[in-house]
């Protein structure tokens, strides 16, 4: 029997899958993501979110696939973006490059951190980033999917941006160019403007 955090772990898959990144078959078909990246790059587009302006940073643990925790209440004292992402969307695959861009050129100011939404082999995050030159990014994993249901997210990928103080400023659905002037702006903002 499926207990209740199963069991909502189970639906939100589910619901991410018909509602985000789907993988229809035949012409609509997702391209998948192995060969997507091109293809999604021409939609990275997506809309911000400012309806949960001044909310917490949540208090989860993750691991990596060596056994590492990370606490996100640790890393108040700088601005955070997390983005929820998985190795089958091809959005989410798309603008891996623009995140792992923004990581290396905000180093000691923004900590960016990718938290995998894979449900099967979770293990294998930290491989599919090596492959594509990812360097600066961590395999971060949540494969109970947590995070997701604690932001109700229906669409990856989502990306939440969190000031020093850890209070959400916005949060953006779907795939987005992190390398360009427009996200500069965007982390411009804080709760008080």
């Amino acid at each position: 029997m499926l207990s209740s955090r199963s069991f909502k772990a189970l639906v939100l898959g589910c619901t991410v899958l018909i509602a985000g990144c789907d993988r229809e078959s035949g012409d609509k078909a997702q391209p998948q993501a192995s060969t997507a990246a091109d293809a999604a790059s021409k939609e990275l587009h997506g809309t911000i979110d400012r309806s949960k302006r001044g909310s917490q940073l949540p208090d989860f643990t993750f691991k990596d696939p060596a056994g590492k925790s990370l606490t996100l209440a640790s890393l108040k004292g700088k601005p955070v973006l997390i983005n929820l992402w998985a190795t089958w969307c091809a959005p989410c695959v798309a603008e891996l490059p623009t995140l792992d861009k923004l990581a290396a050129d905000r180093a000691g100011e923004l900590k960016v951190l990718t938290i995998s939404q894979d449900l099967g082999q979770p293990e294998r995050v930290g491989e599919f980033l090596a492959q594509r030159g990812v360097k600066n990014l961590e395999p971060w994993l949540d494969p109970d999917n947590a995070l997701a249901m604690h932001y109700e997210v229906q669409t990856l990928p989502t990306t939440i941006y969190y000031d020093a103080e850890g209070r959400e400023v916005w949060r953006f659905v779907g795939g987005h160019d992190w390398a360009n002037a427009e996200t500069a702006r965007m982390l411009a903002e804080t709760v008080s403007n």
